[in-house]
């Protein structure tokens, strides 16, 4: 962080986003509407699938999960965050024990513990893209997660769009693969469900895709000019494909740099990206790296803890 924009920080803000695969830290400092990483981390628990096959997390998941938001409330605490924002997406939405794993979190560390619906996690991750600037053309912000998907659209003159879809990475890797690496079948079959409930996704003629989050900004990693410019096409994504099905997940783990749970399931989000952009005629995303976290914390800095209620006037942004 440079000395100018040191004194320009006003303050420090955390949020904790538990995700079906990942749960996953941000603490930043803010500066007017930029946001300054101060750190940014995560631990890989895949409460999705583990909800997917019970229906609940269960004591030691729920032990598990408690045990990481303490530790990491009290590093967030020990960069100058004054409050953690935690917010509960698709696992947390689907689990039977959800209302014990918000008593169990809140009373261990100290910060409630909201459960998003699909829309208020669209909208987030929107004002995490935009940095809560009010959009200049009409854009499709997507966050292909573990359980689910989430679309938002937003241009310069209508209300935003927000929905999710109950597909994601690790429901479609359950679903359809046994092999290791995804046999051919496997990954066709992952394409054509893909392509049958993304027809759902709210219609819109985007001028721009951008995907946030883990599932695409792994997908980069597996191809160097893909990592270089931050951008997935049609014809990047089969090249990709075509190395995740020759790999192994451990030797894709090793030679990319990514997650050995992670990489098991690119090869379904693979397949999801590619139906999207398929869905909306656009041959090329941007992958950024903000989004859901980044959203949060800018969204309590500008209105405080009733960031809730407001986020449908937060979504088309604010001038800085």
């Amino acid at each position: 962080m440079s000395d100018a924009l040191t004194t320009e920080t006003r303050h420090v803000g955390a949020t904790v986003d538990i995700g079906s695969n990942s749960v996953h830290l941000l603490v930043a400092g803010l500066a007017g509407h930029r946001l300054l990483p101060l750190l940014d981390e995560s631990v890989f628990l895949g409460l999705g699938s583990a909800v997917v096959e019970r229906g609940y997390l269960g004591p030691d998941s729920r032990a598990e999960l408690t045990a990481t938001l303490v530790q990491y409330a009290e590093v967030a605490r020990s960069l100058g965050a004054e409050s953690v924002t935690v917010l509960g997406t698709e696992p947390i939405r689907r689990a039977a024990d959800a209302a014990t794993i918000v008593q169990e979190v809140g009373v261990a560390s100290g910060s409630a513990l909201h459960v998003l619906s699909h829309e208020e996690e669209a909208y987030l991750m929107l004002i995490g893209v935009t940095e809560g600037l009010p959009a200049t053309h009409q854009m499709l912000v997507v966050d292909v997660g573990g359980g689910s998907s989430e679309f938002c659209v937003v241009d310069p003159i209508r209300p935003a769009l927000a929905a999710g879809l109950q597909l994601g990475s690790a429901r479609l890797t359950d679903r359809f693969v046994r092999h290791d690496p995804p046999a051919p079948t496997e990954v066709a079959e992952m394409h054509a469900a893909a392509r049958a409930i993304i027809a759902d996704a709210p219609a819109a003629r985007p001028d721009e895709i951008v995907a946030v989050a883990g599932t695409a900004s792994n997908l980069l990693k597996i191809l160097p000019e893909a990592a270089l410019d931050g951008r997935l096409t049609r014809a990047r994504l089969r090249a990709v494909q075509a190395i995740l099905e020759s790999e192994s997940a451990a030797t894709i783990s090793e030679r990319h740099l990514v997650k050995p749970i992670r990489a098991r399931l690119l090869a379904a989000g693979g397949a999801i990206m590619d139906a999207i952009m398929e869905r909306y005629g656009i041959d090329e995303v941007r992958v950024s790296e903000a989004g859901i976290r980044e959203g949060a914390i800018l969204a309590a800095d500008h209105v405080g803890i009733g960031w809730r209620d407001r986020l449908a006037e937060l979504v088309i942004g604010w001038h800085a």
